[in-house]
């Protein structure tokens, strides 16, 4: 009997050891350059949305993290801070009350609140997330704030003294394209770009209006460019790339090239999508192609990444993506991989030199809109 208790014991897994409550890890300072934080805007409970810190180059345990991002948030790590930075506005009754909008301040290490900065006049711009509603400038010591009341400006905030430095009216512009060491571009609606040149406390100097070049009626640009050193790449509705120097103190029109056509489009292949562009390390550009293109298409999502030179103008490399996918990111690896994120909150990812797919990593958000590589 006392071997037969001793056997049918051994059978029975072993308990396991206790945990330490609570049991809190850290992650590195800086993120490896297969970590990409993906914003979920979470549609169904916009209060309540959030940004996933996600490895795409794990096999397993992906998603390292996530802090919440309030309200029609914007997202941007600091490069050199160890900090995240989340433009968000909260309300005091949750649906309705005293609205505050804010800058929130994130450990990179902890994901713990550091801190944050009131942006007063309750005019954050409110809408779909895009990148380029809060960046960066003065060797990312300022954080610059797009707002919309519908009046646009730009708020200029000090990271470092947690204070207000300026509000900038950019009457018929919108967005924020940092340029050159102390300043920004905005993109208008008469098809010009206005650069604005900061001084040491913050207030506008000098500005600049080029001429027109984005066809705002027949081809216009989308507005979340590919990033390749101070180059900002923009896709256009029908296909159209056109680059942006941002390196001096104004803004430089580059010109505009056509993407190749290629067969298989019925009707038109056209890039669509959220996020529709992106660039790796070498300054490869990753376009998101819809095959069935047309007229107000542009939000639809595709079914191919089209791989693209700009030096030499030509698609070298075709990828069809495993489902439908509104937004893809390119890793900043040495052999980056192109992440794209599907309208069920799932990311596939692909290895973007061969196109082939390596593994999808489910149910990461609500409502992936934008994705961010880490630099």
């Amino acid at each position: 009997m006392a071997s037969a208790s001793v056997s049918a014991a051994a059978d029975y897994p072993q308990p396991l050891a206790e945990e330490p409550v609570p049991s809190v890890a850290e992650l590195p300072a800086d993120y490896p350059d297969s970590w990409v934080l993906v914003h979920d805007l979470h549609f169904n409970s916009l209060p309540d949305g959030r940004a996933a810190v996600v490895d795409v180059a794990a096999e397993n345990h992906h998603v390292r993290g996530q802090i919440p991002v309030a309200q029609f948030g914007n997202i941007l790590p600091s490069t050199t801070r160890g900090e995240i930075y989340v433009g968000e506005t909260f309300l005091s009754r949750l649906t309705r009350g005293e609205r505050t909008d804010v800058i929130t301040i994130w450990d990179t290490k902890t994901l713990a609140p550091k801190g944050e900065i009131i942006l007063p006049g309750a005019k954050r711009g409110l809408f779909v997330t895009l990148r380029n509603s809060l960046q960066l400038t003065n060797d990312e010591k300022w954080a610059l704030v797009f707002n919309f009341t519908p009046g646009s400006s730009v708020t200029v905030v000090d990271l470092d003294g947690r204070k207000i430095l300026s509000d900038i009216e950019l009457p018929g512009c919108s967005l924020v394209y940092p340029t050159g060491p102390r300043g920004f571009t905005s993109l208008c609606a008469d098809g010009t770009m206005t650069s604005i040149t900061l001084d040491a406390a913050g207030k506008a100097g000098e500005t600049v209006t080029s001429s027109a070049f984005n066809n705002i009626d027949d081809d216009p640009l989308f507005m979340t460019p590919a990033m390749v050193g101070k180059t900002a790449w923009f896709a256009s509705f029908k296909g159209g790339i056109r680059g942006i120097d941002f390196s001096g103190t104004a803004a430089r029109d580059l010109g505009a090239f056509q993407i190749p056509t290629q067969p298989g489009g019925e009707p038109e292949s056209r890039p669509g999508g959220w996020q529709v562009i992106s660039s790796d390390r070498a300054g490869r550009l990753y376009v998101l192609m819809n095959p069935k293109g047309g007229e107000g298409s542009h939000k639809d999502g595709g079914t191919e990444a089209w791989v693209i030179d700009p030096a030499t103008r030509t698609v070298v490399r075709r990828i069809a993506l495993k489902n439908h996918s509104v937004s893809i990111e390119a890793t900043q690896q040495a052999a980056p991989l192109l992440v794209a994120s599907r309208p069920d909150g799932s990311l596939d990812v692909y290895d973007a030199a061969s196109g082939a797919f390596v593994r999808t990593i489910v149910d990461v958000a609500h409502d992936p809109m934008t994705m961010t590589a880490s630099r």
